[in-house]
């Protein structure tokens, strides 16, 4: 744990903790990050150790610029124990509603078909760009936010700007302050606006929720931390644009499959999210620290010591996936997906632990979304820079991925 990595994890991105493992040929393999020592962890049983709170907590964890811009601070993701589980719950009664889900979709698609029209009659269109506005706009509205027309693009553009920001330094990264800061201000006036009786909320929607939560110690959310909270159901659905440009990125590499998907059978629809979630890069890794001195894979882990569940290697684990670095959607037909083998969006039960509650909401969003992409009228463009870097976290498509109606 001698060997400081922090340069090499931005030089190396995504490959940084795959290849740090492979160089020592082990499961679990000691370093250190910023300072701290630091363990890499991969697997199922990897992740089945991070999910245990006697193992692994979250809170103090997250360093502040990835709260500062991604999370926000104080949010969900920096509780434990009980504090964590009440306010989880919150999450989980919104975002895990199957008909809540059935109408997020809904307004998503129709959106879509909306925006759809417009792309027609342009010369080309970026994929990236297009969904951002179509989710970010859907997602709002079905949260009960108000929002006009004309503050979609805006609102998209920031929300986009705390994903793309979180994990660099220099411009990027104060977008993403700048665009969190506007976005906190707005959702907090709104709360106010509500609590005061200045603005109604429709019964029963994410505002409603959020605004009458009240959390372990019995208290309602201040206006900032709810907005706070409000960011945490609208920023990670509108990232859904990430895994949309990754779709027009597949369907331009292996367009074999545009006809299958355009033919949107639910069964390969999943099938696909499923996979490109698994195939590209989002997430590298996520963590927490160890509250106590424990031991995995042989690998002693320091009281405090950060421990990074490395998520990219084992969505490309060859004793999880065959042929890891084909794209085959086909692999997920008729199998049973274990809740700690595909973890792009964490592990174990959303309900209890630290896995994203939103993650049935980005399936269905790109079931839906995915086949309307591949049955449009239009062809990537030749002349686009498709190459992803690793080195890039998020990483993207350099290009957005441009398409040309035709």
């Amino acid at each position: 744990m001698r060997l400081e990595n922090s340069l090499a994890l931005l030089s190396k991105g995504y490959a940084w903790l795959p290849d740090l493992r492979r160089a020592h040929g082990r499961q679990a393999v000691g370093t250190r990050l910023g300072g701290l020592p630091a363990v890499g962890i991969q697997g199922p049983e990897a992740a089945r150790f991070l999910y245990d709170e006697d193992h692994v907590h979250r809170a103090h964890a997250i360093p502040e610029p990835v709260q500062g811009t991604l999370f926000g601070k104080g949010a969900v993701h920096t509780l434990d124990g009980e504090a964590h589980r009440v306010r989880k719950a919150m999450f989980v009664a919104v975002l895990m509603d199957g008909a809540g889900i059935d109408a997020l979709t809904a307004g998503a698609t129709a959106a879509w078909d909306d925006a759809a029209r417009g792309w027609a009659t342009r010369p080309e269109f970026v994929v990236f760009d297009e969904s951002a506005r179509v989710i970010a706009g859907a997602v709002t509205r079905w949260a009960g936010i108000p929002l006009d027309d004309a503050e979609v693009p805006r609102l998209a553009r920031d929300l986009v700007a705390m994903v793309d920001g979180f994990a660099t330094g220099g411009p990027r990264h104060w977008r993403a302050r700048r665009a969190r800061g506007r976005r906190e201000d707005w959702l907090a006036a709104i709360v106010r606006d509500v609590r005061s009786g200045a603005l109604a909320t429709p019964p029963g929607s994410v505002l409603e929720t959020v605004v009458r939560h009240r959390d372990a110690d019995g208290q309602h959310l201040d206006p900032r931390l709810a907005a706070v909270e409000l960011l945490n159901v609208i920023r990670p659905t509108t990232a859904c644009a990430w895994f949309m440009a990754f779709s027009g990125h597949a369907l331009a590499r292996w367009p074999e499959y545009r006809k299958r998907l355009a033919d949107a059978d639910p069964a390969f629809a999943e099938a696909w999210a499923h996979e490109v979630r698994r195939f590209y890069p989002f997430a590298p890794f996520i963590g927490g620290r160890a509250p106590q001195r424990l031991e995995f894979g042989g690998q002693p882990i320091p009281r405090n010591a950060m421990v990074l569940l490395d998520i990219f290697g084992q969505n490309h684990d060859p004793d999880l996936w065959e042929d890891p670095y084909a794209f085959r959607p086909e692999r997920f037909l008729g199998r049973a997906i274990g809740e700690f083998d595909l973890v792009p969006q964490g592990g174990g039960d959303p309900r209890t632990n630290h896995r994203c509650p939103g993650e049935q909401i980005t399936v269905a969003l790109l079931a839906a979304l995915a086949p309307r992409l591949a049955a449009l009228e239009a062809d990537p463009a030749p002349d686009q820079d498709l190459t992803i870097a690793l080195h890039r976290i998020p990483a993207r498509p350099a290009s957005g991925v441009v398409m040309r109606p035709h």
